[in-house]
């Protein structure tokens, strides 16, 4: 399969584009918030292009108003911004409306987990996922690549429900080779078949959880790899026959560990359901992240590179 590096908020706004060329209800509304492919957007649909400024609270706010009219609406920010800055806007305006009416507003936060690496603790964005899960009546997906944001949009069209999107800032490898073989309904995928160790990620992370396989099969071990794409709904009775084949489940998230994210999603499941399988969890610890340094050097100081997860994998698993 060839690979090639892309942003998954440009092939995004690019469909989006096109997509607004035939339905003229649909709006774009950013935070002063911009990326090259938003600039001809911008210049082409002048009647449906807002910006509100550096305010995500009015992001939500102006973003529901349409969506009440009957309008689909993207709301585009920095994703720690939009998810903690406007936390009580998508609470109130989104979660709680969503119950009762139709409010398509597709809330996209760029700058996932450690997207923006070298601005700091305030950038990084390592509590969304958790944040978001609490919140009724909202679809959270947060896709693994570009192929996966390209291929949401008429999902995202099509069910009127408040989602929450969150992309990696950094241009990406694709993971899929097309759209076609995925079932989006299904929340997750299992990109390859193991025997009794399972590597469950996330976004980025899935790249890593990939390359951590490859080096363990070095070795003859055959983790498999299951990304989840859909945290919130999933298909709960696929993912829980897909998990019983296991002895061991490690997730991997570019989140705080133990606070409601991908580790709570399979926890609970794993509770619910009753399996007999031992989970482990891989993240980062109760710990903001001060270190100065690119996205591999994070992960590798904080053992979540994909030569580490494999050592941790070895030394504790394997008997």
């Amino acid at each position: 399969m060839k690979t090639e590096r892309k942003t998954m908020r440009d092939v995004f706004i690019d469909r989006i584009f096109h997509m607004m060329e035939e339905d003229e209800s649909i709006f774009f509304i950013s935070a002063d918030f911009g990326s090259p492919m938003l600039d001809k957007l911008r210049d082409k649909f002048k009647d449906r292009f807002i910006n509100v400024g550096i305010a995500e609270q009015n992001l939500i706010n102006v973003s529901t108003g349409l969506a009440l009219e009957g309008f689909t609406v993207y709301a585009y920010a920095i994703a720690p911004f939009l998810t903690m800055r406007a936390f009580e806007q998508i609470r109130i305006n989104l979660s709680l409306h969503a119950q009762f009416k139709d409010v398509n507003v597709n809330f996209i936060g760029v700058g996932a987990g450690l997207s923006y690496d070298v601005s700091g603790p305030t950038h990084h964005c390592l509590e969304d996922i958790s944040i978001i899960r609490t919140l009724p009546n909202i679809i959270l997906f947060s896709p693994s690549d570009w192929v996966l944001a390209q291929g949401f949009i008429d999902y995202s069209i099509n069910v009127k429900k408040p989602k929450y999107i969150r992309f990696d800032g950094k241009p990406i490898n694709n993971i899929y080779g097309s759209f076609e073989n995925v079932k989006l309904e299904d929340g997750f995928k299992e990109i390859k078949k193991g025997n009794e160790i399972c590597l469950i990620s996330t976004g980025y992370m899935t790249h890593t959880t990939i390359k951590a396989a490859d080096t363990l099969a070095k070795d003859g071990i055959n983790a498999g790899v299951l990304d989840v794409f859909l945290l919130k709904p999933i298909n709960e009775n696929l993912f829980v026959e897909t998990l019983k084949d296991y002895k061991y489940l490690i997730t991997l998230e570019e989140a705080f560990m133990n606070k409601g994210g991908l580790d709570g999603l399979v926890s609970s499941l794993i509770d619910e359901y009753d399996l007999k399988v031992k989970l482990k969890r891989m993240g980062f610890k109760d710990s903001y992240v001060f270190d100065i340094g690119g996205r591999e050097y994070l992960h590798k100081i904080n053992n979540l590179d994909d030569i580490s997860v494999a050592k941790y994998i070895k030394d504790t698993l394997i008997k």
